[in-house]
């Protein structure tokens, strides 16, 4: 077994190693990447995910807003995104679609009944910026305590609403409309499974890290896909002298940092100062040996598909591309979110199951080939909600995969005027261009234990004021139960999404040390 002395080792090339490991090679640290498939970037890829089809699909992760641009620029990551038009637009699902919420340079609030509701509904979301646009920047620096940030971010009010009482009671206060509260409500529960009112505020975090991007909450399309992001990331890492090795399955992890994986035929062993695990906090009590921790198990389900055209609305009012321009809700009034937990939390695929589409090909062509591009086919992502990784219990993986797929494709044909399979492109061998991705997917693809999309639940992004800080992987929120051995991906204190904050804090613990 041959073995070898590093400054860094990152487990895990998913876009927060990259991340960690163009930092440290660019302050010259010795840094080598083991990435267990036979590619890089985690959850952020791109794929031909249909047979002789040329459209490369983001597989796993989709829209970027957390990323800051300063490890962008840092890193001279040649990045590229580009803001959405509309920012939603939600059928109303008592009139079966033929009237809907645009959100947008065009607002149309009464057209839903919900006039009244157009300016508390802007007042919550400037209320709320009160609080993201002071938390946003400290998410690269070592963490504040929860009353040095209270203190920093001087609205009460705002904190109050946010961070000490359930997001729910302060969207139903704020507005009436149950379609507008469910807007308002699903930035609170994507890949979440809770309710509004949830006493633990989990529903509340998930919610300030989808408002806090860039301080003010935007969702931008990357260009080229979410593998372009993590082929820019891995190029500067590389540029940097960091050595990226794929087809590296590491199979152990000791406290005093030495790592053990196996590389084509042969077993390899390597010694580090620091080892930063780029994976699930269970992930790395696995590898030490020691008792996996108790992971919040994730709720989602992921459509992807290939139209040969969008398809047609009921609501003559808007145009297709205003209203998959932004996202596209469906089936998610406050009511309906809350009903679909009750029966989920049953062990029951919800019905209708609450869903959100995206539209990546209307802000980004690129992704399509000239002849896809002429022909006026589309790329849609539908997103369901609360279809907790407890339900695989529920029946045979397959047979919930089936489940799942009529699930999403009855909701979103009950407010589209023709059903989205009749739009469906065909592969080369005339199949649907159509794919799942489960909770047992991630986990068994991806290592995503019980397929959660953050690694488990999501973290207030300060620290309570008895927490230690002492030392640095503490202050930056990345240490574990050993000294050599940080995280560094998306189970990092400020992790979740594709941020890249992770990698970056593990970076800084590693150069502070």
């Amino acid at each position: 077994m041959s073995q070898h002395h590093l400054d860094v080792i990152i487990v895990g090339g998913g876009h927060n190693g990259l991340v960690a490991a163009g930092y440290l090679a660019r302050a010259g640290r010795r840094v080598r990447v083991l990435e267990r498939l036979d590619h890089v970037g985690g959850a952020a890829v791109s794929a031909h995910a249909f047979d002789g089809v040329d459209a490369r699909l983001s597989r796993y992760s989709y829209l970027v807003s957390l990323l800051p641009r300063r490890i962008v620029d840092d890193l001279g990551a040649r990045i590229h995104l580009v803001r959405r038009r509309y920012s939603s637009y939600t059928p109303d699902p008592e009139t079966g679609g033929r009237t809907g919420l645009l959100i947008g340079p065009e607002s149309t609030f009464a057209a839903v009944g919900a006039a009244d509701d157009a300016a508390p509904f802007a007042d919550f979301y400037r209320r709320c910026g009160t609080v993201t646009r002071r938390l946003w920047p400290t998410l690269l620096e070592p963490l504040a305590t929860r009353s040095q940030m209270r203190a920093a971010v001087a609205d009460d009010a705002g904190w109050q609403m946010m961070v000490d009482e359930p997001i729910g009671h302060a969207i139903t206060r704020a507005v009436r409309s149950d379609l507008v509260r469910g807007v308002m409500a699903t930035d609170a529960l994507i890949g979440t499974f809770a309710r509004m009112g949830d006493p633990t505020l989990v529903q509340n975090i998930c919610m300030l890290y989808h408002l806090m991007g860039g301080g003010t909450g935007d969702w931008d399309v990357p260009v080229g896909g979410m593998g372009a992001v993590s082929a820019a990331l891995a190029a500067a890492a590389a540029g940097f002298g960091a050595e990226i090795v794929t087809d590296a399955d590491v199979y152990a992890v000791t406290p005093d940092g030495e790592v053990r994986y196996r590389h084509g035929d042969e077993d390899r062993r390597v010694t580090a100062e620091r080892v930063l695990a780029n994976v699930t906090p269970a992930v790395l009590a696995r590898l030490l040996g020691d008792t996996e921790p108790d992971l919040t198990p994730g709720a989602q389900v992921k459509v992807n598909l290939l139209l040969r055209r969008l398809p047609r609305l009921r609501d003559e009012s808007v145009t297709a591309e205003q209203a998959f321009g932004g996202t596209f809700h469906i089936n998610e009034t406050f009511g309906q979110l809350d009903s679909a937990y009750t029966q989920a939390a049953a062990g029951h695929i919800p019905d209708p199951l609450p869903c959100e589409i995206y539209c990546h090909s209307l802000a980004d062509p690129t992704i399509l080939s000239t002849a896809l591009r002429e022909s006026g086919a589309a790329t849609l992502t539908v997103f369901g909600l609360h279809t907790p990784h407890s339900l695989m219990r529920s029946q045979p993986p397959e047979r919930l995969r089936d489940a799942l797929t009529s699930a999403a494709l009855a909701s979103l044909n009950s407010v589209l005027a023709e059903p989205v399979q009749d739009v469906l492109a065909q592969d080369a061998n005339g199949r649907p261009c159509l794919e799942v991705k489960t909770t047992a997917d991630l986990q068994e693809t991806l290592g995503m234990t019980h397929g959660h999309i953050f690694h488990g639940a999501l973290q207030w992004p300060f620290a309570e004021d008895d927490e230690p800080l002492h030392s640095p992987a503490q202050r930056w929120g990345v240490a574990t139960p050993y000294e050599r051995i940080l995280l560094c991906g998306s189970g990092s204190r400020r992790g979740g999404a594709v941020s890249g904050i992770g990698g970056h804090n593990a970076a800084m613990a590693v150069l502070q040390t």
